[in-house]
């Protein structure tokens, strides 16, 4: 992926998405506006920069652009905090490392003895761009039973959500029952909700690892095979994932309302702890020892 271009494109997409008038600006040329949302101009103007200064920012020809002329930008755009931090990120790509041969990612033994200890509680570890590194039984059940993989420990016998998602008919069922509470509070089936906020994920990840090419590889693959992520990576939505309540229908226990909370690991980079819990008491909690009790264990679980 190249930074530049990404920068560019995130900028126009955030433009795209305000009209003259939410800036308390006047409408010049009505329906015969060219450029959906903002121009250049009128970004440069209420930012406080020049409009040539803000066209070199938007082709990446800026690549000391100070705090307060982010910080401007991100404001007039309206940018939340994560959409601020991936303009940081873009218009500040780290330096290229030298090319070397990536190491797999590896799940420490303290964080393994974690994730068993929550028994009937689904937990996983995810790498930093989405693989599923390691699981107990009862996520194993709930996401991936279906799956005949090996060991997480191979890192070619490790799924990736995204992929899942995208090309994996079961998870379609998974996360098709209901609306639920979902934190960003987008529309739609459970599995477009479920979608969106994967891609957001994604593009906030694809900001801080821009030349990886494990990354550009999922991302490419993907595009190619599914017309709907590639729909949505094009809308340059970021956000990171967090809090959120989802509806599950699994074909072994029926329909699951569980809690997901998404925990970072300070001493492993990029990696997260993903738990699904349920509220106590309720028939989701029920649901979810019964999946626990009748699970098959991976091999590799012990």
């Amino acid at each position: 992926m190249e930074t530049h271009a990404d920068l560019g494109e995130f900028l126009r997409s955030r433009r795209a998405l305000l009209r003259p008038e939410d800036a308390g600006l006047p409408t010049y040329g009505g329906s015969r506006r060219r450029v959906p949302g903002l121009r250049r101009e009128e970004l440069a103007q209420l930012a406080g920069v020049s409009a040539g200064y803000y066209t070199r920012l938007e082709q990446g020809q800026s690549p000391n652009a100070s705090d307060s002329v982010l910080d401007a930008v991100a404001r007039v755009l309206r940018l939340d905090d994560d959409e601020r931090a991936h303009l940081y990120s873009l218009a500040r790509p780290r330096p290229k490392a030298p090319r070397r041969e990536a190491e797999p990612e590896r799940v420490r033994p303290g964080v393994r003895i974690m994730i068993r200890s929550f028994g009937d509680v689904p937990a996983l570890v995810l790498g930093r761009f989405g693989d599923i590194l390691d699981w107990n039984p009862a996520a194993h059940a709930l996401l991936v039973g279906h799956l005949d993989i090996g060991s997480p420990d191979r890192p070619g016998d490790r799924p990736n959500i995204a992929r899942l998602l995208f090309l994996d008919p079961h998870m379609r069922e998974l996360y098709g029952g209901g609306e639920g509470n979902g934190g960003n509070g987008s529309s739609g089936s459970g599995w477009t909700r479920k979608a969106r906020a994967t891609v957001a994920d994604l593009r906030l990840i694809a900001g801080r690892y821009p030349d990886d090419p494990g990354l550009t590889g999922l991302v490419g693959e993907l595009t190619v095979a599914s017309a709907e992520f590639a729909e949505l990576w094009a809308a340059h939505s970021v956000g990171d994932c967090g809090t959120d309540t989802r509806t599950y229908r699994h074909p072994t226990v029926g329909a699951m309302t569980l809690m997901v909370e998404f925990m970072t690991l300070p001493n492993d980079e990029g990696q997260r702890v993903a738990v699904y819990g349920a509220e106590p008491g309720s028939a989701s909690e029920a649901a979810l020892r019964l999946l626990a009790a009748t699970a098959a264990a991976p091999s590799s679980v012990t």
